[in-house]
């Protein structure tokens, strides 16, 4: 029987300075698109998780982010029954990152890689383009952004808070 967990993991929405969202679209998958996550690794940390994931699947370097908030609690989403493997469990649980992209830094897709493109896109164009059982989880962290910038925490320009 294919894994009954949830395996834990780290996202990323990372912004650039017009307030879009960094989407990857996936090499395995044409047409669908998604923001950086992936597994937590034996005694890893979720900042370590994200930023390790960032790297790997986007080029972009830790010195390239600025961390602006933490989602308040993980969010789960259930794989579709043909997708889970003793890998990947019965879902994922991750914990969400906002972070600031420095302007003009780069990114630079491994090739061969998980990803074959990138684009800033709105939230609201990611979440038309993303698989459906990621939508619940993209839709409360498009959510959340829209609160948190409604309660004035602006997301700033890179050259300060």
């Amino acid at each position: 029987m294919k894994g009954q967990y949830f395996r834990a993991g780290a996202g990323a929405v990372i912004v650039d300075h017009k307030g879009r969202v960094l989407a990857l679209e996936r090499s395995a998958a044409p047409g669908a698109w998604q923001l950086p996550q992936g597994g937590m690794m034996k005694d890893e940390e979720p900042l370590a998780t994200v930023l390790r994931e960032v790297e790997e699947e986007t080029g972009i370097h830790e010195d390239d982010l600025r961390i602006m908030d933490q989602y308040p609690e993980p969010l789960t989403y259930e794989l579709p029954v043909e997708l889970r493997s003793a890998k990947t469990g019965r879902g994922q649980a991750h914990y969400w990152f906002l972070f600031r992209h420095r302007a003009g830094a780069p990114i630079a897709l491994p090739s061969p890689g998980e990803f074959q493109r990138w684009q800033w896109m709105t939230f609201e164009e990611l979440i038309e383009r993303v698989v459906p059982f990621r939508k619940p989880v993209y839709t409360r962290l498009n959510a959340w952004m829209k609160e948190r910038r409604r309660r004035s925490h602006p997301i700033p320009l890179w050259g300060g808070l």
